[in-house]
């Protein structure tokens, strides 16, 4: 692995890239502890101490611990991906925008510019709702968490919290550009992974003051290996759907019949499914929890994690976006189509609209082993690690979003350096982008 770093700085498009992503990230971590002005800081740490494994707890960790301290970057980056969530749906069911993504790059820019415009509303909404909760929190001594209530306090929030989550937006499209990996999904992850040092302090703790005991903790951290050992190799899995070319004659040339295969993953989504599910239910949650009406406050308990009924939604939306992201993503008909113009065929399917039903067929089985996968790896080790009462949130989804990130990079970095004739992080095993 040591020698796979020095390669890296080696090839010198690959190095900028990655110090471009780190700079990125780097920028971000920054954000991160620039506060809100307005806050009593002291005050609102003590109501997050009490807001640990519940719903504000787990979107705290999405947002690096930027939420718990108030700070620009407080709404982190789940706007532009609820944002992103609605233009999909939209897609579906409005003919102008589905017309506008079928029309190449420039109707997949034109949904872009909108997206970002719904960033900014979503921001807009949610800053102004964390805003007037933030009014009625008072700390351990009854201090207001805002000494300064009012319009003027809510429209510097609003503005606070909208330029930060339009900068983040900013920082993970350069990063998709120029850098390595999904930006989006890179800033998920360093959110994540910075709260491990601080997770491992608090579990320490609570040892060293027999609050915990040594065989819970140990068997927490051997859960997340079983976790991770099963993300991985589940990433990896592949269904391969054999295709053969016959003999073509193309001018003077022959070629000769070929055989191929058409990789379809398990887990054709990714991170996708759980980052938008977590969104969604988060949305509604998080300002209910800040308005103080009993109904409300009820819904909003509902819908913490560990509680059955957040449980049941959650894979209710794993579910459905791992059915609806494959479907975007991938069309049997278009797929059907390009191989018969290529003059392949699937061994006893004929060409054309039974290739496109067998493949569908293929891609909906795939898809619910895959849903059942992502919701198991998601809620299972959050319920067992909730029962625990461990002093941090890291639970199936937060594993899943990690490993798969990092997968997915070290994926790209791999074939950067194989492409250029250099031994990768991995020698031996075969991964994607190595052949």
């Amino acid at each position: 692995m040591f020698e796979a770093f020095q390669n890296i700085a080696k090839i010198p498009e690959l190095k900028k890239r990655v110090l471009f992503s780190l700079s990125m990230l780097a920028v971000y971590r920054i954000g991160c502890h620039v506060p809100t002005p307005g806050i009593d800081t002291a005050a609102l740490a003590h109501f997050f101490k009490q807001a640990q494994g519940t719903l504000l707890g787990m979107f705290d960790m999405f947002s690096g611990g930027a939420l718990q301290k108030l700070t620009v970057f407080a709404l982190g980056i789940m706007p532009y991906i609820s944002s992103s969530i609605i233009f999909q749906l939209l897609q579906v069911v409005v003919p102008s925008i589905e017309k506008l993504s079928k029309e190449g790059e420039s109707g997949r820019k034109k949904i872009i510019q909108y997206t970002r415009y719904g960033t900014i509303v979503l921001s807009v909404v949610q800053a102004l709702g964390i805003s007037i909760g933030l009014e009625s929190m008072r700390g351990p001594a009854g201090e207001m968490v805002v000494p300064s209530p009012g319009w003027g306090f809510r429209i510097m929030t609003v503005i606070t919290l909208t330029a930060g989550t339009a900068f983040i937006m900013w920082l993970g499209e350069q990063m998709s550009e120029k850098g390595l990996g999904n930006g989006i999904s890179l800033i998920i992850f360093a959110g994540i992974v910075a709260r491990i040092p601080s997770a491992i302090a608090n579990s320490y703790r609570l040892m060293s003051t027999g609050q915990l005991s040594l065989f819970t903790l140990i068997f927490i951290f051997v859960l997340m290996y079983a976790v991770i050992w099963a993300i991985v190799y589940v990433e990896r899995g592949q269904r391969r759907v054999p295709i053969h070319y016959a003999k073509r004659v193309v001018g003077l040339k022959t070629f000769g019949a070929q055989s191929s295969h058409l990789p379809l993953k398990v887990n054709m989504a990714g991170v996708i499914p759980p980052i938008f599910a977590s969104s969604i239910i988060m949305f509604p949650a998080t300002v209910g929890n800040f308005i103080n009406i009993p109904w409300v406050q009820r819904a909003s308990k509902s819908l913490t994690p560990g509680n059955w009924v957040y449980n049941v939604f959650y894979v209710a939306f794993i579910v459905f976006f791992c059915y609806f992201y494959t479907a975007v993503t991938f069309n049997p008909a278009d797929v059907a189509d390009n191989i018969k113009k290529h003059g392949g065929y699937i061994p006893g399917i004929r060409p054309g609209t039974e290739t496109s039903e067998h493949l569908d067929r293929v891609l909906t089985k795939l898809t619910f082993a895959g849903a059942i996968y992502i919701s198991a790896v998601c809620v299972l080790p959050s319920i067992l690690i909730g029962k625990f009462n461990l002093p941090f949130y890291f639970g199936g989804t937060a594993l899943l979003i990690a490993v798969g990130v990092g997968m997915d990079t070290v994926s790209q970095i791999e074939s950067h350096l194989i492409t250029r004739n250099y031994d990768g992080f991995m020698k031996g095993v075969k991964i994607r982008g190595r052949k």
